[in-house]
């Protein structure tokens, strides 16, 4: 496979060429003219924060990459889809407060916003994939739906990914809430029952006829469920639980073929923004912001997310760890930092998976526009 061309600007700038000008420059690199085309209904994909957290992408970048899709004849709106977990965005209307909180509003981005999966989660297309371990994924419908994408990602560390970029923003950020409880879980959710008061609420939200009532107390039958995840957002007392199951070799593999699947009719018409700022130790998911783990490096764009995540990886890699961070070790040069915050959490399954199943290439041209 050949290399993919990944563009790269630094943070510096000049009075003659500031950030957002070099935005511009990346997105044209990137071939924002060949993807994005006059009439499309334009996906910015991204991450609003959750609430607590500061370390996303500021609304000014996500602003001038709406004027330059506008710039090319295409109607963008900003969108993401709700969170598994039950935090600030995990249903639509607490997700809009906390992206216009964040100052994702109209009047800055200049583009509406749309949850991509619907009000609690439960819009999704059911999209074939030839993978080792599905056959069909469920992408969230708005995005699906969506004629072209600009993907904006805030490079950083993960958990159970090892870092969140290009590729976590596709598989695990477009994908309904039944398929983001199946990367998870690979069992039903759980009833905690000490705090269940017996209110009959998630049974109205059951579909599948999962969820009885026993001794005044709401109890899953796994045989029955379906897995979509539901019942974890509609419990009003929080007490319905996800299983968190899967290992991070397994949830990487699982999140790699859903952006195959979150690919499958966006092929030459998707562009990539890595944003390396801020290289937090954990997810935009977590309520607060440690301190980075590298200085600030730049933005890369490419049309091929595994190159643009491979290039991202060895740049944060080839950086200084900060000392006074949550970087336990390799803070050298070519010391791989993600390992470094998250041992057990090796990125390269991710990266592997994706470029097996054709998602991209680990092989690049770093092309430098300062």
């Amino acid at each position: 496979m050949a290399p993919s061309s990944v563009y790269f600007s630094s943070m510096r700038t000049s009075p003659r060429k500031n950030l957002l000008q070099k935005i511009d420059s990346l997105l044209s690199g990137a071939g924002l003219g060949r993807s994005v085309r006059e009439g499309d209904r334009t996906a910015i994909k991204i991450h609003f924060g959750e609430e607590g957290n500061t370390s996303f992408i500021r609304p000014i970048f996500a602003r001038r990459v709406v004027d330059a899709v506008k710039k090319a004849g295409a109607r963008p709106f900003l969108t993401d889809t709700n969170t598994l977990y039950t935090g600030s965005r995990s249903e639509a209307v607490s997700h809009l407060e906390v992206a216009i909180l964040h100052g994702f509003d109209y009047a800055v981005v200049g583009a509406p916003l749309i949850i991509a999966d619907g009000l609690r989660g439960q819009n999704g297309v059911e999209v074939p994939v030839k993978g080792g371990i599905y056959e069909k994924v469920h992408i969230a419908t708005e995005f699906y739906e969506a004629d072209s994408a600009v993907v904006l990602s805030h490079f950083k560390g993960h958990e159970l990914s090892g870092f969140g970029g290009a590729i976590k923003n596709l598989g695990m950020g477009c994908a309904a809430r039944k398929g983001k409880l199946s990367m998870h879980s690979s069992i039903a959710p759980k009833v905690k029952a000490k705090g269940c008061v017996g209110c009959g609420h998630c049974l109205v939200f059951c579909a599948h006829g999962a969820i009885s009532m026993i001794e005044k107390k709401a109890v899953i039958d796994p045989k029955k469920c379906a897995g979509c995840g539901q019942c974890v957002i509609a419990c009003p007392q929080r007490v319905i639980l996800i299983q968190w199951t899967e290992g991070p070799g397994a949830m990487q593999a699982k999140m790699a073929e859903y952006a195959i699947g979150a690919m499958e009719n966006k092929r030459g018409r998707a562009v990539f923004l890595n944003f390396l700022m801020q290289i937090s130790p954990a997810c935009d998911c977590m309520p607060n912001a440690d301190a980075p783990i590298v200085p600030d490096i730049g933005i890369l764009a490419s049309e091929d997310p595994v190159a643009i995540d491979q290039a991202s990886a060895d740049l944060v890699n080839k950086a200084i760890g900060q000392a006074d961070s949550a970087l336990k070790s390799n803070h050298g040069e070519g010391g791989d930092k993600f390992l470094g915050v998250h041992p057990h959490a090796d990125w390269n399954i991710q990266m592997e998976h994706a470029q097996k199943l054709g998602l991209g290439s680990r092989a690049y041209e770093l092309i430098v526009l300062d």
